[in-house]
């Protein structure tokens, strides 16, 4: 059984690393509740590169960034809205 969990989780750690989209913030509306990011192509969504105004999933997620910070990211397009749903810093 934990020989099976290892496969599936083995093979779920691609897919997981493939949701995440890399980007640079352009800029940053606390206001508004959305962040403005220029990113690679983003497979999740079939979107190509581009810059493009994110709203986001949870406004803390504005605090914790800044224009010029390199990041990856993950969008999902909920409620017709392209949104960013996690953020961290690129490595």
């Amino acid at each position: 059984m934990r020989f099976l969990i290892a496969v599936l989780l083995a093979g779920a750690l691609p897919v997981l690393a493939q949701s995440l989209a890399d980007g640079e913030i352009r800029k940053v509306d606390k206001e508004t509740k959305k962040i403005t990011i220029k990113h690679g192509p983003i497979q999740s969504l079939d979107m190509p590169a581009m810059t493009m105004v994110f709203q986001v999933k949870d406004p803390a997620m504005l605090g914790q960034v800044k224009a010029g910070d390199k990041v990856r990211f993950e969008a999902q397009k909920l409620g017709g809205a392209f949104t960013v749903t996690r953020i961290e810093p690129a490595k």
